[in-house]
């Protein structure tokens, strides 16, 4: 156990909604950011959360981000980021508009925080501090239909390598790459059927099994620098 806060990017819902909570409900503290208040919000302030509104295609509330946890942290146990936005290429968007917000949420600013608190991890009070992208499997891939969305998750990957690198030892960065891990309440019968075709397990993985794999990385001491899948055999479907 350690008193040393996580930021968690993105925890309005879905992923981040689940992994802010079960670190808060194991007394694990927890930095969150959202762009849009959600319900789920309230909860998470009740268990205890420092929660940041920041959207991270505001290069100002970025910084203010930066600046706050910097002035009210002097150490961090790890960053998750969740953050996430989902653009397809069809939508009568510009390219130009389509690959710059994807690259912003998804790599940009990563890359900052990372930059900016690296000091505050390397004084981590535990054994070891983790960074952890969370990917997705097309940045293996791509996608002909959201070409953007998947360039700048391969460019989240990248980013994976190269601070493992630059934080070693102290710290450890990994990237999580899910394909199915939960459907959404709107999603058509049609769809799910196909979406489940697509992997051996013929099943949603749930965010246990996320939540799995971001406890294994916080735990190990040894794994850095990986791309860690969680797709269910869907790379042989």
């Amino acid at each position: 156990m350690t008193a040393d806060p996580t930021l968690v990017t993105g925890v309005g819902k879905r992923a981040g909604l689940h992994i802010a909570t079960a670190f808060l409900r194991r007394g694990m503290p927890v930095i969150g950011t959202y762009r849009t208040r959600y319900a789920s919000l309230n909860t998470l302030e009740r268990l205890g959360a420092e929660l940041y509104r920041c959207d991270f295609q505001d290069a100002e509330d970025v910084e203010r981000l930066i600046a706050e946890i910097r002035t009210r942290h002097p150490r961090l146990r790890g960053i998750i980021h969740n953050a996430s936005d989902w653009m397809s290429d069809d939508d009568g968007i510009p390219p130009q508009e389509v690959i710059e917000r994807m690259m912003r949420v998804h790599a940009t600013v990563p890359y900052r925080l990372n930059h900016a608190l690296a000091p505050l991890l390397q004084a981590c009070g535990d054994r070891h501090a983790d960074i952890v992208h969370i990917g997705d499997y097309v940045s293996s891939r791509g996608s002909t239909k959201h070409i953007a969305y998947a360039a700048s998750k391969a460019a989240q990957d990248n980013l994976t390598l190269s601070f493992a690198a630059k934080l070693a030892p102290k710290v450890k960065v990994n990237s999580l790459a899910p394909a199915l891990l939960k459907f959404n309440e709107a999603d058509d019968p049609g769809y799910r059927e196909n979406a489940l075709g697509k992997n051996l397990m013929q099943r949603e993985g749930g965010w246990e099994e996320l939540q799995s794999a971001v406890d294994y990385l916080f735990s190990s001491r040894y794994v850095t620098g990986r791309i860690l899948p969680l797709d269910g055999g869907r790379h042989l479907a």
